[in-house]
């Protein structure tokens, strides 16, 4: 039982490497062509015009890619370590270490993509010539 519910919390805490990957994999080579409200990276800075969008979706892309490989190893580093739990409950407790990593990572990427907006483009959208 232990075994089982371990392998459960494994395979949720990887979605969020898998879907970092996934879409930055997505994002790098072919990212949403029009500006919207639905999907893609979608701040004021990102927003601006269609060339910020075009580029925030492909750094995003690239960040999240490299994000999530790095995140990969350290959630089932951080999930095997559940293991030696000497409960259930305090195994899922401590499961909860990967998911928060995972979702601090996700917050995390926002920094570097923004800076590459700022340091790219100026507070009207228009790129930078420097």
């Amino acid at each position: 039982m232990k075994l089982g519910m371990w392998i459960f919390m494994l395979v949720n805490n990887l979605l969020i490497p898998a879907v970092m990957i996934g879409i930055g994999c997505q994002y790098a080579a072919k990212p949403p062509q029009k500006i919207n409200g639905l999907s893609g990276y979608r701040t004021k800075r990102s927003m601006k015009n269609q060339e910020t969008w075009d580029f925030a979706q492909v750094y995003m892309g690239k960040v999240w890619r490299k994000a999530g490989w790095v995140l990969l190893p350290l959630t089932v580093l951080g999930q095997a370590l559940t293991l030696f739990c000497p409960t259930i409950e305090s195994m899922c407790m401590w499961s909860l270490a990967p998911t928060t990593v995972g979702v601090a990572a996700l917050i995390a990427t926002i920094f570097p993509v923004e800076r590459a907006l700022k340091k790219t483009f100026d507070r009207n959208g228009v790129r930078r010539q420097d």
